[in-house]
């Protein structure tokens, strides 16, 4: 795990130019340009965010790694469409499934990075820091924005695609909107399972960091 004392601008940097990258390649001839732009827009809003507030919320080690991690795979995703995806296509194949899987791999990321998110903002910005509550309404977070975004699946359906279930990348399964949302829950339940003690780490070097520069101002005559 990455230390948040030795996480070096230059790191930061190195992501930043990983994720634009990969967004400049996945425009580039996608295979449905509609599909593209709903599914990489959250990228190009997540770089402004965070760029954006870089000083006034710089982010832990841990979690700018994993959005950049989900950024490539949105790009990824939007590039070929996640039914279409030939990474998908290869596991359908080595592995005897009857779908392309990269679908199911994008919302269990839709529940495992959001889930540090929303847990480095609400320990940030709320008095759950500490709390019993973290965890639950961490989850409850994920599983929020899972459902929000199957809403927002179902209308660019019919803003980008005529209402044609092909958008949704569902791939003929009736129940893909439940699985979508289970898988997030999961994802999420696991990024918490596993990853809350590095977080905290963090959490609490980032916040010493912060407070040696206040400190020094008040110290100020």
């Amino acid at each position: 795990m990455v230390d948040a004392s030795s996480f070096s601008r230059r790191w930061r940097l190195a992501l930043l130019t990983l994720v634009a990258g990969v967004l400049v390649w996945s425009g580039i001839r996608p295979n449905r340009t509609g599909s593209w732009v709903m599914e990489t827009v959250w990228v190009v809003a997540g770089l402004a965010a965070v760029v954006a507030l870089r000083r006034r919320f710089p982010l832990t080690p841990l979690l700018t790694c994993l959005l950049a991690v989900w950024a490539v795979v949105l790009c990824y995703g939007g590039h070929y469409t996640y039914a279409l995806t030939p990474l998908g296509d290869w596991a359908r194949e080595a592995f005897g499934l009857a779908r392309n899987p990269y679908d199911r791999l994008g919302h269990f990321m839709q529940g495992f990075v959001p889930a540090i998110a929303f847990r480095e903002t609400l320990w940030r910005t709320s008095p759950l820091r500490g709390s019993r509550w973290l965890t639950p309404l961490t989850l409850t977070c994920c599983l929020s924005l899972s459902a929000l975004w199957e809403l927002l699946e179902w209308a660019g359906a019919y803003a980008v695609a005529g209402g044609s279930p092909d958008f949704l990348g569902g791939q003929g399964d009736p129940w893909d909107t439940q699985w979508d949302m289970l898988l997030a829950l999961l994802g999420a339940a696991l990024a918490l399972l596993l990853l809350s003690r590095p977080h905290t780490r963090q959490l609490l070097a980032l916040g010493d960091q912060e407070a040696v520069p206040s400190t020094r101002r008040r110290a100020v005559p």
